[in-house]
């Protein structure tokens, strides 16, 4: 065996691999270890950036497909071909001169464990043009230990191929669609008057419509009254409420029903049945990257792709397990040394309590059925003082999130007593139901959390047959339309398809639904659409643009429109991953959906009318003088505020959010007229701490003037 050449995805990966070892050398684009038992010849470790390759763009394929016209369509290119992203050829050639070197006799994969770690790896080596061997590390934890033992147990890369195959037939699947679609719609629709382009995706233009379809349900929603019948009864011990089975439309309904029981509004009524019941709530599942997302999202407002930076850089620092994992399961391993290390946890987030073990229930442990990778867990690096003040809060927050979900998999069920009254008042039966919480269990380690405080109503002591005075009356009530999603909200929805998800039962149900996109993949679509205008998220509620309408109308009633659709191409591409479906078929499947797109949107398009003024730019409000040039109009522009002389050269600009603090026209006005702020409240630093602070403009520059005291 001779020296290996690794291959890490990132600078920060090849680092942690190196730090396991020990190091003979370091350069700008790699790290020489010295030989050992892994690595008896020695072994280089060198890294992309991502992506440092791409599939190459139409015009490069042909020339008559560089500009944009119906008469160039489709694009389908005889065989897809990749170069190398601009700007990158620096850390290319190192990595090609690191594998042809006659010294290295394998090369190891060692991306991210995951379907789009293989396609970086063998995309970049094909490149190269370099034919050697290669084995593939697979680990869940950047931990020294985890990382030694992952090198001593490299797999075949037999499996790798397969699922560089799935990614790479993601990725021209998602180019052909791109590229052929976008320029279809866009020149149609321009052809009617819109001035702008649109963007379309296999995956993400599904996933707009799905969120265009809830608004359409909230903006057609119809109230509707309904009345009800509401009795509140004084007992010996307290009073309580309780309602009639009666749900109606007519208050006429509910009139008649109470006269024809002769039910007076103050009456007398009999507890008939007085039952209790405990019932037991199990701890939640441990985290899968969408289950963490959607937590965080309810929790602190953050958005998937936040959550995912945050559990990355958690990853990277080696305190919880792989991140981009589609598992809510843990094997056997896993489960030993969280065991074994349970008191540190406990007393990190301080919680003491009496564990239970939980080891062979399958809700959490089953090896048999963990995939790729297990759930996201803290490692065996438990956090210490100085690590955790090194941490900014949003980081913080997630790494918590995650010990305390793994900590309650330890804990005792949340119990509580279910009590349930039935109160006969002249042959109408009124039903009461109210908690009263016996044993905290895993709760208490959530005790702060919003969402988990039960909405508890206060029971008094009431016995069968107890006589009570009743206040009968007749509640008017108004239907109320669906909810807008919040952000958290749409990770859920594209792994459901817009199926309505409340609880984890129904999610089990939809297992077999793949859904759009993949765990790792679906953050990243959210902010696509984000940044093409086709939705706005403000204060967590999404709703969708004027050109996200257009893009929904415009597809309707095709497959671009179908989220089930695309459910269903994800699962044959996850075929693929398994040696089960063919790249060929799905590509050539592709190609034909495309066609059929290019025969039958002209047509389709032909009565869709467009309101042109609801594209026009809104029109720049100017606030303030100038401070530079003395001539022009300080206004605001999109996300910041700039100058309206900027074409004779004016760059004085201002930001429109400043670490986390929007800044208002006042205060623009303040910097350019007195040069200075009132004190401002709310900044964030990096480390995520709050501070306050006035502005001062010096020199056409921002800069913070803190109060000595």
């Amino acid at each position: 065996m001779g020296k290996i050449a690794i291959l890490a995805e990132k600078p920060s990966q090849a680092r942690a691999y190196a730090d396991a070892f020990k190091i003979k050398q370091k350069e700008k684009v790699f790290i020489e270890l010295e030989p050992c038992s892994t690595f008896p010849e020695g072994a280089v470790i060198t890294w992309a950036v991502g992506h440092l390759v791409e599939l190459k763009e139409p015009k490069e394929y042909q020339k008559e497909w560089e500009k944009w016209s119906l008469g160039s369509l489709p694009i389908i290119p005889q065989k897809f071909e990749d170069k190398v992203v601009s700007k990158m050829y620096t850390q290319f050639n190192a990595v090609k001169k690191i594998f042809s070197d006659p010294q290295i006799t394998m090369i190891y994969n060692c991306c991210d464990s995951e379907r789009e770690g293989s396609n970086i790896f063998y995309s970049l080596l094909k490149m190269t043009k370099v034919n050697k061997p290669v084995k593939r590390l697979w680990i869940n934890s950047l931990e020294v230990e985890e990382i030694r033992k992952g090198f001593n147990n490299m797999q075949s890369n037999e499996r790798d191929l397969l699922m560089y195959q799935e990614a790479k037939t993601r990725q021209i699947s998602d180019w052909l669609v791109g590229m052929n679609c976008s320029r279809l719609y866009t020149l149609l629709l321009q052809k009617k008057g819109f001035k702008g382009s649109i963007s379309i995706g296999r995956v993400q233009s599904p996933t707009v419509y799905l969120i265009y379809k809830r608004q359409q349900e909230i903006e057609h929603f119809k109230p509707e009254k309904f009345y009800e019948i509401e009795g509140v009864f004084k007992a010996q011990n307290g009073v309580y409420k309780g309602k009639a089975k009666l749900k109606t439309k007519e208050r006429a309904e509910a009139v008649q029903l109470l006269q024809q029981h002769g039910v007076e509004p103050m009456d007398t009524g009999l507890i008939t049945s007085v039952t209790n019941k405990t019932k037991r709530i199990a701890p939640p599942k441990l985290h899968a990257l969408s289950t963490l997302q959607a937590a965080a999202n309810r929790r602190w407002k953050y958005s998937p792709s936040h959550v995912l930076k945050l559990t990355q850089s958690l990853y990277e620092k080696k305190l919880v397990s792989y991140p981009r994992t589609d598992s809510q399961l843990i094997t056997h391993n896993e489960f030993a040394y969280l065991n074994e290390s349970l008191a540190k946890y406990q007393q990190l987030v301080g919680k003491t309590f009496n564990a239970i073990n939980r080891g062979n229930n399958k809700r959490y442990v089953d090896s048999a059925n963990v995939g790729e990778h297990y759930a996201i867990i803290p490692t065996k690096k438990v956090l210490t003082e100085k690590a955790l003040q090194s941490m900014n809060a949003d980081e913080r927050n997630i790494y918590f999130e995650i010990v305390n979900t793994t900590l309650a998999m330890f804990h005792q069920d949340y119990e509580y007593d279910e009590k349930t009254i039935l109160t006969n008042v002249k042959n109408i039966e009124f039903k009461t139901v109210g908690k009263t919480e016996l044993v905290k269990g895993w709760k208490e380690l959530f005790s702060n959390e919003k969402e988990l405080k039960e909405r508890e109503e206060s029971l008094p002591v009431v016995f069968q047959d107890e006589m009570v005075q009743s206040k009968i009356s007749i509640l008017e009530g108004t239907t109320t339309p669906p909810k807008p999603y919040t952000e958290g909200q749409l990770i859920t929805m594209m792994k459901t398809c817009g199926k309505s998800v409340e609880d984890e039962e129904e999610i089990e149900v939809l297992k077999s639904i793949d859904g759009i996109g993949t765990e790792a993949t679906r953050s990243g679509i959210i902010e696509t659409i984000k940044k093409h205008g086709f939705i706005e998220v403000r204060k967590n509620i999404v709703s969708i643009t004027h050109k996200g309408k257009l893009l929904c109308r415009s597809i309707e009633g095709t497959l671009l429109s179908s989220p089930s659709m695309t459910a269903k191409w994800e699962i044959y591409l996850n075929k693929i991953g398994c040696g089960e479906g063919s790249a060929k078929h799905f590509i050539e499947s592709i190609g034909k959906f495309v066609n059929q797109l290019i025969a039958e949107v002209p047509i389709q398009l032909e009565s869709l009318t467009i309101d042109t003024e609801q594209f026009k730019p809104t029109a720049v409000k100017d606030i303030v003088t100038c401070p530079t040039c003395k001539v022009g109009k300080i206004g605001l522009r999109k996300s910041f505020y700039g100058c309206s002389n900027y074409k004779n050269g004016c760059k004085q600009t201002f930001p429109g959010r400043l670490l986390g603090k929007k800044l208002t026209e006042k205060n623009i006005n303040d910097l350019c007229k007195i040069g200075k702020t009132a004190l401002l409240k709310g900044f964030k630093s990096k480390n995520g701490k709050q501070f306050n602070a006035s502005l001062r403009l010096v020199e056409g520059k921002i800069e913070f003037e803190f109060n000595e005291k």
